[in-house]
């Protein structure tokens, strides 16, 4: 079994190399194989590769640039995985494919379910839920995860801009009405591989070769991007490596309204993974402790080991 795997380079596509080994060759491709602007280079690497399954990581995800980037965005998170649908069914292949907590509009008091209306209030979450009609209107099976807050070693994420602050800053303002579920690339990528390797043993039942299963892949215990900003610092003081100036109680809680932005952000993300726990028979973990580890690895990282 064959696997194409797209944006290899990003915080998932890099953990995925690793998940999706033990399921088959993996042809891993970043922007300069596979560019997903370019709709016939997408074409071209399909159908040289003839993979079984497509496993597509990259998206346009400048949040505030998409605003002045419209359709670039659209190219790349709307159009290109229609055309990797299109391609899978040619194939008979089976696409993943992740989208965003971006496409609700943020005012539910509840996690939200994926049976909920959704209501993008951006550039960049319109162009992925658009990404993902895109995908269930070419048909054939595929997997659509929507994930929240993805932070890894790999790649930029807040999690690195929190620190990167914190080596200069005595204070920090944070955004405090914005509540989600911060979600570790590497829980991505091994869900990925649990769903491929159960859907290989014809599980979940009832699951056929012109389904779209949609599901929430975020991590346990939401929180604000102010306690989450806490945590990032109270952590690393904890973890030998970091010099920071800012402590944790000298980040600033703040509203939205304090902090605008070009794209408008859901004040709600939080992602109910019911549907996803049911059927891979799994328990969505903390996230704390992916960061924790992930801090040991940029100490040592910036450390020269």
């Amino acid at each position: 079994m064959t696997i194409l795997l797209l944006g290899k380079d990003g915080q998932v596509g890099w953990q995925l190399q690793r998940s999706l080994a033990p399921h088959g060759p993996v042809v891993a491709c970043g922007r300069a194989e596979c560019d997903l602007s370019d709709p016939e280079r997408i074409r071209s690497v399909v159908r040289e590769l003839r993979p079984s399954v497509i496993v597509n990581a990259t998206a346009y995800t400048a949040v505030d640039k998409a605003e002045s980037e419209p359709d670039l965005a659209h190219r790349i998170n709307a159009e290109a995985p229609g055309i990797l649908a299109e391609e899978a069914v040619l194939l008979g292949a089976l696409l993943v494919h992740y989208s965003t907590d971006y496409v609700y509009d943020g005012c539910k008091t509840s996690p939200y379910l994926e049976t909920d209306a959704t209501g993008p209030q951006s550039v960049y979450g319109k162009t992925k839920l658009a990404g993902e009609e895109a995908i269930r209107a070419a048909g054939g099976q595929s997997l659509i995860f929507r994930t929240s807050w993805v932070f890894g070693a790999r790649g930029g994420n807040f999690v690195k801009t929190i620190l990167r602050l914190a080596r200069d800053k005595e204070t920090l303002n944070v955004v405090d009405d914005q509540i989600g579920a911060p979600t570790p690339a590497a829980l991505i990528a091994t869900v990925t591989g649990v769903a491929l390797a159960m859907l290989r043993c014809g599980q979940p039942e009832k699951a056929d070769k012109n389904q779209s299963r949609l599901y929430h892949l975020a991590a346990a215990r939401p929180v604000s991007w102010c306690e989450f900003a806490r945590t990032i610092v109270q952590l690393a003081e904890q973890t030998p490596g970091f010099d920071l100036r800012l402590k944790p109680a000298a980040i600033r809680a703040i509203s939205t309204a304090e902090y605008p932005t070009p794209a408008r952000r859901p004040a709600n993300s939080r992602l109910d993974c019911t549907r996803l726990e049911r059927d891979f028979g799994l328990q969505m973990p903390d996230w704390e402790p992916y960061l924790a580890r992930m801090l040991q690895l940029l100490a040592l990282k910036q450390n020269g080991y």
